[in-house]
């Protein structure tokens, strides 16, 4: 059986890291299964494949990949309880279970293929298969396979590869592009399944948990920046030790492009301008930080943050008075999309925190209080003052006022 179109797109792929997002029965076990054997035909190679637990290694992919490396006369050793072929010309595929990650420790690997990817703790890539990869010469790839579940790990390596990272690339198909499924039940299964379930099982769509609080946020406002020269950047920013948050922007047609972003942890306001002077030298900044730094002070010398900025040659604006969580939401899925259908607020791919806190920043369940447990929130906080302030819903401001004061 030949590929279908989804599969050879992935399996022709020259990337070192690969996400393949897929619907239901599109054909990633089969895939799964011509890779390990494509890497397996060179010698003393050590390959894996993990699932997220042992009972899903025998029952999606062992009988399989026995059955095609049989064909071939390729295995040497068969040991049944580790699910581990040795090939005679001295390769291993292993199967392995991602909830017993100390079992994948030791040694390097070539060739990693990661099965229901979503499922799977982001620590098992992280902190131990990413490390086992660069312990190989040549360093070891990875494919990683699955179905959306909310904007987890999964996403984040999804991203990668759209925002055209060297190593990475990534496919989204959905179940009817697969080839596998005919459209008949593709239409059944629409009719089965509540909208949201059918786009993320059957469609391959990353869908926003229930209470998101950037709620008018798509994957419509991640766009790529032109890359005109700067005259003036717009900077919101959070005051924090853990992490130091600004979210960088400029003037668009219509409203406002992220186009950059500076997280840093242990740092302080100093180092923080230091940091926005070396990427954009010369250039007339406009900073909306935290009200509260009027008074408050993350460095020593007894200076407060907004001296700090102001000292930096920057151009600070900020309430006198916190605004209300309430006003810097409102203000900001008022900018994202209006009642016309306007989307005024952009993101350019690269800005990954600045995605990240739009599609997980989330009130805590059954309450409309922000939920700062998913260590989203300063770079949201740092996005918010700064569209609050240029764009508010109260009557007292209006967007024409940016004028008076020269931002452009």
């Amino acid at each position: 059986m030949g590929l279908n179109n989804a599969q050879t797109a992935v399996a022709s792929s020259e990337s070192r890291f690969r996400t393949f997002v897929a619907g239901r029965r599109t054909g990633k076990t089969f895939l799964s299964v011509r890779e390990l054997a494509r890497f397996a035909r060179h010698p003393n190679k050590r390959i894996v494949y993990i699932a997220p637990t042992y009972q899903m290694c025998r029952d999606i992919i062992w009988k399989d990949i026995q059955t095609k490396l049989n064909r071939l006369n390729w295995i040497a050793k068969t040991n049944e309880s580790r699910l581990e072929l040795t090939l005679v010309n001295g390769s291993t595929i292993s199967l392995r279970s991602g909830d017993n990650p100390d079992s994948l420790r030791g040694g390097g690997y070539d060739f990693v293929v990661f099965d229901e990817t979503q499922d799977l703790k982001p620590e098992l890539w992280y902190e131990v298969v990413r490390p086992a990869l660069s312990a190989q010469k040549p360093p070891g790839s990875a494919l990683f396979a699955g179905t959306p579940k909310g904007f987890n790990w999964f996403h984040d390596l999804y991203l990668l590869g759209k925002n055209e990272d060297p190593d990475w690339s990534s496919f989204q198909y959905t179940t009817l592009e697969g080839g596998q499924v005919p459209a008949s039940e593709v239409e059944a299964a629409k009719r089965d399944l509540d909208e949201r379930t059918f786009r993320q099982e059957y469609m391959a769509s990353f869908e926003t948990y229930s209470g998101v609080i950037a709620y008018n946020f798509s994957d419509d406002h991640i766009v790529k920046w032109n890359r005109q020269p700067i005259k003036q950047v717009l900077i919101g920013m959070d005051f924090n030790v853990q992490p130091m948050s600004a979210a960088i922007m400029v003037r668009s047609e219509t409203g406002l492009h992220v186009v950059d972003e500076i997280v840093m942890q242990s740092s302080n306001t100093s180092e923080m301008c230091e940091e926005i002077k070396n990427r954009y030298p010369g250039i007339q900044t406009f900073v909306f930080p935290d009200p509260s730094g009027k008074a408050r002070k993350t460095s020593a010398g007894g200076k407060t943050d907004h001296n700090i900025l102001e000292n930096a040659g920057f151009i600070v604006k900020a309430r006198n008075a916190h605004p209300a969580v309430k006003d810097r939401i409102n203000a900001l899925n008022s900018l994202l999309i209006n009642t016309n259908g306007d989307k005024r607020l952009l993101v350019d791919p690269s800005c990954r925190e600045t995605i990240k806190c739009l599609k997980r920043h989330v009130y805590k369940e059954g309450t409309m209080v922000v939920d700062k447990s998913t260590g989203v929130d300063h770079q949201f906080d740092a996005l918010s003052y700064a569209v609050e302030f240029l764009y508010p819903v109260t009557k007292e401001y209006t967007p024409d006022n940016t004028k008076t004061w020269g931002v452009y």
